[in-house]
């Protein structure tokens, strides 16, 4: 039987999300100076873990945030599937009052259970599940692969959260997350269990 320790964590911080700014899958974005001790903090508390695959999304930001542990020498693997929701014509825009509404409109469309809404040009929560789901059959097809580390994104986390937990989509937004938190989920080669929920003490050693 397959079992499995997950180390889920979202991205360190970079300057679009120090200001407010839409990032997703468009924007190849970097850590900032904060989003750099955030990684290193991670790593402090995380480096003894026996990992034994990374997987991060196609986005640079996700590699920055683990690169310590990839320089121990750990096989890692970049998965489409992990990629950030893409928001469209929103990203990189200033926070403007009409970008704002139509934000806000989007995630009452999703709350209210329209889970094919989506900005122009961008992505819905249905599109996003379907490569999250081809991302976990490879992350899952590996039995050796006892621990495994996974760098991510926001919106894309709490849908993958959703996926775990076999929860609808419209509850996305009960997993708060904030950059370079950790989910620790188990899997018994049955169902997904969640035994670390929105973890942040690693961040708090500074």
């Amino acid at each position: 039987m397959i079992q499995k320790t997950l180390y889920i964590v979202r991205h360190g911080q970079t300057d679009l999300n120090k200001q407010g700014i839409v990032q997703g899958r468009g924007m190849n974005t970097d850590l900032n100076e904060e989003g750099r001790v955030q990684a290193a903090l991670f790593f402090k508390a995380y480096n003894q873990v026996p990992f034994d695959k990374i997987y991060i999304s196609e986005l640079k930001r996700t590699q920055q945030s683990i690169q310590k542990f990839i320089d121990l020498g750990i096989p890692y693997e970049k998965l489409a599937g992990l990629d950030e929701l893409a928001w469209g014509i929103l990203e990189g825009q200033p926070s403007t009052p009409e970008n704002k509404s139509a934000f806000l409109d989007l995630m009452r469309n999703w709350m209210d259970g329209n889970l094919d809404a989506k900005i122009e040009g961008g992505e819905s929560p249905n599109e996003v599940k379907l490569r999250q789901e081809e991302a976990l059959k490879v992350i899952i097809s590996h039995p050796d692969e006892k621990n495994v580390l996974v760098c991510m994104h926001g919106r894309a986390m709490r849908l993958l959260m959703c996926l775990l937990t076999e929860r609808p989509l419209t509850e996305m937004d009960t997993f708060p997350h904030q950059n370079l938190v950790l989910y620790k989920v188990t899997f018994d080669g049955q169902k997904f269990e969640i035994v670390d929920f929105n973890n942040a003490l690693h961040l708090k050693q500074a």
